[in-house]
């Protein structure tokens, strides 16, 4: 046992030494015949012509697409850009090769260390350049039988049960990755904490094989494990290799393989092995979120349920011991992708167990009737389509339900908003001596690294402070005061609210006390605003939003007018006294009454436009020791 052990131990300690190889040094970069070396200063249109690596999707935005390159103009050019199309065409499909007009450019890089942007999402798909589409020609429609395949599977299934409940069926056969679902179905699922059943994973698996391996138990090993190994590459096929579905089939495979030659496997070291032998391969593997949630709740299974079991059932009557293994599985998954999910998203579904319990038992036949249900819309007549899939039609609904209902719980989705690195690492170092069954002394050392992760971000997140972002010409200015806060906006358009809403959840503001809109032009989107804090101030008929003297104030933040004409405001959080100048001439009043009259000592000066050179100048030398913010 002690030498299983050591050998578990050394096993992890490599494995975490590739997975820092790979979150270190894995990263993808640009070859030297990458589209982004050609971007041109000042930017001029270019004709590309490439092949489409996935269907382009419709956003309210546009739409937009991954595009394998070939020839930029004349050259001859090897990598990927992103398709950007303001105004969607006729569908363009994944295969198709396309030739395209617009002007080549940089993805805009994160506004804020806590929000990643396009040039971070595109990094990971080896994509260093964007495409602004003025227009495009279709020049081949190759055949592309598997895309084919998935996108008539969701298609047929969306037709016969409709959009909604027909993408979550097909979502449970193809994975979210190969499905658009509607955001307010994927909303509802990740704040119930039910996110994995609609990511292709070992779940899937396991329910397709499972089933597999049932129906041909009785079979001879010569023609059970072909079977078996066609029902591997087809949840591979159609589910894309995604770094999380490649580490399930690899272990599904191995560990098949195993018990046909009658031997038992050990679940550890296939996981172990598994994840090497990729992040050997593909050590930029590391970096994919998907994979380090798939991998870690696997971990979680493997490593903690069994003891978790265990414990659970010394606690419960005979009549219950069948509820062990339904509490155990789900909280060992959720302990082990904790850390990732703070890390990640800055937040944790407050309800997921109590999901998970009442959702989990309809999910393993639900997801079996969705893959018959693919095969079905397939093969089977198009007319009694909607009486064949009427009950699966049904219990997907009730699913849906249910995990929207979860999610309007008070509190469903806790923000605890996004610690640093080195706060995980912490948090990772106490909680694993707790879920890999240590000793008591080890449990009781590990209270050290835990009590002092959460020390650190708690106090992060009861200090006081100011979070500033400035994309596009607008600025926002998010103001923190002991687990309270209130923004100030320089705009007031959608894109503005949607900017305000990120950058207070990743902060872990699920509401803020107050919003200020300096816009000048009244927001038409003020429902966006009202759903982001308790109260908001706009400007209303060519009225400002608040008036000389008035004081728009809440628990240790508040904010004031000073004069009509110049529009400066003082902002106070806790002690701190904030100078703000949303505009230009706010400035130069400052500038005039500075000539005639004593500097006053603020912390800081917020700026909501962006200064010439003389005025910063002039910021820093008359600063009179505040912090400027914006220059």
């Amino acid at each position: 046992m002690r030498r299983r052990r050591s050998a578990d131990a050394i096993a992890l300690c490599l494995l975490a030494l590739l997975v820092l190889r790979g979150v270190l040094w894995g990263a993808p970069t640009p070859s030297r015949s990458d589209p982004s070396r050609l971007i041109q200063t000042p930017p001029a249109a270019v004709a590309i012509s490439g092949r489409l690596l996935a269907d382009v999707r419709r956003f309210p935005s546009g739409c937009s697409g991954l595009l394998e390159l070939y020839r930029i103009d004349a050259r001859r050019v090897d990598g990927r850009t992103e398709l950007q199309l303001p105004e969607c065409p006729a569908p363009l499909l994944q295969g198709w090769r396309v030739q395209a007009t617009g002007v080549l450019r940089r993805p805009l890089p994160a506004v804020h260390p806590l929000l990643p942007g396009s040039a971070e999402r595109l990094a990971r798909q080896g994509s260093w350049s964007q495409l602004r589409v003025e227009s495009i020609e279709v020049l081949q429609r190759p055949w592309t039988p598997l895309a084919d395949l998935r996108r008539d599977v969701a298609q047929r299934l969306q037709q016969a049960v409709g959009p909604g409940r027909g993408g979550f069926l097909a979502a449970l056969v193809l994975g979210s990755a190969q499905v658009q679902l509607p955001e307010d179905i994927r909303a509802a699922f990740r704040m119930a904490g039910l996110s994995h059943a609609l990511a292709a994973s070992g779940f899937h698996l396991s329910v397709l094989l499972g089933s597999v391996l049932m129906l041909a138990r009785r079979w001879p090993p010569g023609l059970r494990l072909p079977l078996a190994a066609t029902a591997l590459l087809l949840f591979l096929c159609l589910a894309g290799a995604q770094p999380s579905v490649v580490r399930a089939v690899l272990m599904a495979a191995m560990a098949l393989l195993i018990r046909e030659a009658g031997h038992h496997s050990r679940p550890v070291g296939v996981l172990l092995l598994t994840l090497s032998g990729m992040l050997l391969l593909c050590p930029a593997w590391a970096l994919s979120i998907g994979f380090q949630l798939s991998a870690a709740a696997t971990a979680g299974l493997i490593l903690t349920a069994p003891r978790l079991e265990k414990a659970v059932q010394a606690w419960l009557p005979d009549r219950c011991q069948g509820l062990a293994a339904a509490l155990s599985i789900p909280v060992a998954a959720l302990l082990w992708t904790l850390p990732l999910q703070l890390l990640h998203f800055g937040a944790m579904p407050l309800y997921a167990l109590v999901a998970n319990l009442l959702v989990a038992p309809l999910l393993a036949p639900l997801t079996l009737l969705a893959m018959l249900s693919a095969l079905l819309v397939l093969v089977g007549p198009t007319a009694v389509l909607p009486l064949l899939l009427w009950p699966v039609h049904q219990l997907a609904g009730l699913v849906i339900t249910m995990a929207s209902w979860i999610s309007h719980w008070p509190g469903a989705q806790l923000l605890t908003g996004r610690p640093q690195m080195w706060v995980i690492a912490l948090l990772v170092l106490g909680l694993l001596p707790w879920l890999l069954g240590a000793g008591p002394c080890r449990r009781c050392w590990s209270l050290i690294p835990l009590a002092t992760a959460m020390l650190v971000h708690g106090l992060v997140q009861l200090g006081d402070g100011l979070v500033t972002v400035e994309r596009f010409d607008r600025h926002w200015l998010l103001a923190r005061h002991r687990g309270r806060a209130a923004l100030v906006s320089t705009h007031g358009d959608a894109r503005s609210c949607r900017m305000a809403k990120k950058l207070a959840a990743v902060h872990g503001h699920a509401r803020l006390d107050w919003v200020l809109l300096l816009d000048p032009v009244a927001t038409d989107v003020l429902a966006c605003w009202q759903a982001l804090a308790h109260r908001v101030e706009a400007p209303q008929q060519g009225r400002s939003p608040i008036a000389i003297g008035q004081v728009l104030r809440s628990t240790g933040l508040s904010v004031q007018r000073l004069q009509q004409r110049s529009g400066a405001l003082v902002m106070r959080v806790g002690r701190q006294r904030w100078q703000l100048f949303p505009s230009p001439q706010a400035l130069w009043t400052l500038q005039d009454q500075q000539r005639s009259a004593p500097q006053q000592v603020f912390t800081g000066i917020w700026l909501g436009f962006k200064p010439s050179k003389p005025q910063r100048r002039w910021l820093l030398e008359h600063g009179a020791g505040s912090r400027v913010v914006g220059l």
